[in-house]
């Protein structure tokens, strides 16, 4: 019995106390408080703690260089991002001329400008849907948007479709979404918006979908006066991708996925990948969807180039997001 009990354990502390190589890199450790609260080195701290926090130091690390090689930066962000207060964060980018060039979804361009014409509230995720519908206030996430928004949206929107609609009967010229943007940028005049910043420094919005959305809404009700009208997307599709030609370093960085994901990456296949990429969303790729593809899907595309430096933060671009852009674009050091 007693050698049957040795055996046995023999066999146990072989298979767990087995010996192995040595592995080789940095020694994983995290912040220490002892040292009081310095928030910068808390960040780069992230870079030897684990897990998505070392993703979020090197998707630093990899913006920094699109800076440092002065690359021409692609900044894709879907909706949401500009229903929550990343509209801010996006928006300092633009103001500053940090990126080159915006895609993003139709509410990416309406709730920016329906902001201006009044507030978002916070609300709660558990809210009940049928109060809400009967108060005829919608929910984003947890955030509210009273409808009456929707409503001074039309009437700021309609005559601007008009004045587009009068010029497309007088020359024949099909408005882009890229144009109808700067317009609205032009028109509602307010710093707080980043469309109204894209417009003042020529930086070009693009929208794969401008009537997936409220814009869509307003065209829906604009059509019924004149039939004729047309936005021209296929132009601005053009345009996007021509934009990728011939520039020296290219770089992504992706707020969430979705078309404005795949917009960049395709235009950037023209000019066989990008350079650097960085990613930050939450969908999963077990599905084939373009959403949760990881880097190295696009390289197969010959939408990021084989030695690009990429990485993908799982995560909420609310909270990783303007801790990025404070170690990187707003950084006195850069």
């Amino acid at each position: 019995m007693e050698n049957n009990n040795n055996k046995t354990e023999s066999i146990a502390r072989k298979n767990v106390l087995r010996m192995s190589s040595e592995a080789h890199g940095k020694k994983v450790q995290g912040y220490d408080f002892n040292k009081g609260v310095d928030f910068k080195r808390i960040l780069e701290s992230y870079a030897t703690t684990g897990y998505q926090a070392t993703h979020f130091a090197r998707a630093t690390e990899i913006i920094n260089l699109m800076i440092k090689e002065k690359a021409f930066i692609f900044l894709g962000y879907t909706s949401n991002m500009i229903s929550s207060g990343l509209r801010e964060t996006i928006r300092y980018l633009v103001e500053h001329k940090k990126v080159n060039v915006c895609v993003t979804t139709a509410g990416g361009i309406e709730e920016d400008i329906i902001k201006c014409l009044g507030d978002f509230i916070l609300g709660n995720f558990r809210a009940s849907g049928a109060e809400l519908r009967k108060k005829g206030i919608n929910r984003i996430g947890n955030i509210y948007v009273p409808n009456s928004r929707y409503v001074k949206f039309e009437k700021f929107i309609h005559p601007i479709l008009e004045e587009f609609y009068q010029k497309q009967k007088a020359t024949g010229h099909i408005t882009t979404a890229s144009e109808l943007i700067w317009k609205l940028g032009e028109k509602i005049n307010n710093k707080d918006s980043v469309c109204y910043w894209a417009w003042k420094n020529k930086i070009k919005i693009y929208c794969p979908a401008p009537l997936d959305g409220s814009l869509g809404d307003m065209v829906y009700f604009f059509k019924y006066k004149h039939p004729d009208f047309a936005i021209d997307i296929a132009e601005d599709t053009k345009e996007l991708n021509d934009t990728t030609i011939g520039i020296k370093k290219s770089g992504v960085i992706i707020l969430g996925s979705g078309t404005a994901k795949h917009a960049i990456l395709n235009a950037n296949m023209f000019r066989n990948g990008a350079d650097y990429a960085v990613y930050i969303n939450n969908a999963q790729e077990f599905d084939g969807s373009d959403a949760g593809a990881l880097p190295e899907e696009a390289v197969s595309w010959g939408k990021l180039l084989p030695e690009s430096e990429r990485i993908k933060v799982y995560g909420d671009a609310t909270i990783i997001f303007p801790l990025i852009v404070a170690q990187t674009f707003a950084s006195s050091q850069i």
